[in-house]
C-alpha cells in the first residue's frame, strides 16, 4: 500500500476516534424522547443489562472508528435523482401499489462449484452458483451495481447430515456478517445441525463476505447512503434465496423449509415470507425493518439537517423502499408458523421495529427478551422460542421435540 494512503488512513482513523465521544453524545440526546419510551433502560444497578446495552454500543463505536462510509450522504443531489428516477418507474408500472409484481419469478439454481470443507469438526458443502439477477431495464444504478463482479457470484454454506431427506432451515445474516466463523457462531450452527438435527444452509447476502467489493469490508455499500444499492441488493437476495429453496426441494428433496433471519437478515426473510409459498416455519429475530427510521436513530438531528441542505431525500426513500419492504408486502406464510424475538435495550434496532413488523404480520408469537442486539447469543428465551418454533411447526420431529425441548425450556409462556 502506497505511504499516502498509509498516511490518509491514519489520520482518518485519529479524526474519527476524536470524534466518536462526541457523536455519542449528539445521538443520544438527539433521539433521548423515543429512547425513554421505546427502549428498556438499565437502571444503574443493573449491571448486567448496562453490559448488554454496552455491547450494542461498542459496536456501533467500531462502525464509527473503522466502518461507516459517509461519502453518499453527501451526495444527495445525485442520490435524489436516482430515487426520483426509481419512483417514476415504479408508479409507472403498478409496482408501489402492487409490489409483489416488481418479483420476477427466478430459473433453477444451478451450481458453479461445491466444494467440501469443515469448520470446527463439522463438514460443509461451500455451494457457488451465478445469481443471474440484473435489474429491469430502466432501474437507476443498474450499470454501477452489475459491475460489482464478485457480487454476481452467489455463495451458500450447506450443512447436510447424510441419509434419508430431513427439513432445512435457511439462515439469512445480518449486517457485517458474511465470514464463515461470524456466521456459524451467530447462528449457533453446530446447535442447530448437530443437536437440533437440521440441515441448515447459510447464504452471503449481497456486498458480504467474498461477494464484497475489492478493498471493502463486508457490508460497505449496503447502509451508507446509496439506497438504490440497498434496494438492488434486497431485491438480489430474495432473488437468490428463491432460486436457493427451489433447489434445496428440487434436488435435496426438502420435505419442509424453514427461515431464520437476524438484523438486516431479518428484513430480508420477513420479505421473503411475503413471496414465497410454502414455508414450515419463519424467524425473525433483533429486525431492522425501517432502514430510514433506523438511520435516523443513529444520526444526530445536527447532521440530517445537514444532509438535508445537501439535498439527501430522507422523505422519498421509503417510497422508492416499498417494493422490498417487509413493512409493506404481504405475509404469505400462515401466521401461526411465524415468530419473532427482539431486545427491549437494544439500542442498534429500536425495539418499535420489531412491534412494527409484528403488528404488520397480525400479532404472531412474539418475544421481548431482557437485553440488546447483541445480547440475543446468550438469552436463553431465544433459544427456547427456537425450539419451539421449530418443534411446534414440524421442522423438528416429535422425539426430538420431547428430548430436546426439556432440556432447551420448550413450553414457554406466550407473549404476543
Amino acid at each position: 500500500m502506497p505511504l499516502y494512503r498509509v498516511l490518509a488512513d491514519s489520520v482518518q482513523l485519529a479524526a474519527r476516534s476524536v470524534a466518536t465521544p462526541a457523536y455519542f453524545g449528539l445521538r443520544w440526546i438527539g433521539d433521548w424522547e423515543r429512547r425513554t419510551t421505546d427502549w428498556l433502560l438499565p437502571a444503574w444497578s443493573d449491571i448486567l443489562l448496562q453490559l448488554k446495552v454496552a455491547a450494542d454500543e461498542l459496536f456501533f463505536a467500531s462502525e464509527l472508528i473503522v466502518g461507516m462510509n459517509i461519502g453518499a450522504f453527501l451526495d444527495g443531489r445525485r442520490i435524489r435523482d436516482e430515487v426520483e428516477m426509481a419512483i417514476g418507474l415504479f408508479e409507472e408500472r403498478g409496482w408501489l401499489e402492487r409490489p409483489e409484481e416488481f418479483h420476477r419469478t427466478p430459473g433453477p439454481l444451478v451450481p458453479s462449484s461445491a466444494k467440501p470443507d469443515s469448520v470446527r469438526g463439522m463438514p460443509f458443502e461451500h455451494l457457488c452458483f451465478d445469481s443471474g439477477y440484473e435489474p429491469w431495464d430502466g432501474e437507476p444504478g443498474a450499470e454501477r451495481w452489475m459491475s460489482y463482479e464478485a457480487n454476481r457470484t452467489g455463495h451458500v454454506r450447506l450443512f447436510r447430515h447424510p441419509g434419508p431427506p430431513r427439513p432445512w432451515l435457511v439462515c439469512v445474516p445480518a449486517y457485517r456478517m458474511g465470514h464463515l466463523l461470524v456466521d456459524v457462531a451467530g447462528f449457533r450452527a453446530h446447535w442447530l445441525h448437530e443437536r437440533l438435527g437440521l440441515n441448515v444452509a447459510i447464504p452471503v447476502q449481497p456486498l458480504h463476505g467474498p461477494r464484497a467489493r475489492p478493498g471493502m469490508r463486508g457490508g460497505d455499500g449496503y447502509l451508507c447512503g446509496d439506497f438504490v444499492d440497498t434496494l438492488h441488493a434486497q431485491a438480489q437476495m430474495l432473488w437468490d434465496l428463491r432460486r436457493l429453496v427451489a433447489w434445496l426441494r428440487a434436488e435435496h428433496g426438502a420435505p419442509a423449509i424453514g427461515v431464520y433471519g437476524l438484523s438486516l437478515g431479518a428484513y430480508t426473510a420477513a420479505a421473503f415470507a411475503s413471496l414465497e409459498d410454502h414455508l414450515e416455519c419463519v424467524v425473525v429475530g433483533i429486525p431492522a425493518v425501517d432502514f430510514v427510521d433506523l438511520l435516523h436513530s443513529h444520526i444526530p438531528p445536527l447532521l440530517l439537517r445537514a444532509t438535508e441542505r445537501l439535498g439527501f431525500p430522507w422523505e422519498r426513500i421509503p417510497v422508492m423502499l416499498r417494493v422490498v419492504s417487509p413493512l409493506t408486502l404481504r405475509l404469505r406464510t400462515d401466521r401461526g408458523r411465524c415468530y419473532i424475538f427482539g431486545g427491549q435495550a437494544d439500542t442498534l434496532a429500536p425495539p418499535r421495529q420489531t412491534r412494527a413488523l409484528w403488528e404488520h404480520w397480525g400479532r404472531p408469537r412474539l418475544l421481548q427478551y431482557r437485553g440488546g442486539h447483541v445480547s440475543f447469543l446468550v438469552e436463553r428465551e431465544v433459544r427456547d422460542l427456537l425450539v419451539e418454533a421449530f418443534a411446534r411447526t414440524g421442522l423438528l420431529g416429535r422425539d426430538a421435540h420431547t428430548e430436546r425441548g426439556a432440556r432447551a425450556g420448550d413450553g414457554l409462556q406466550h407473549r404476543g
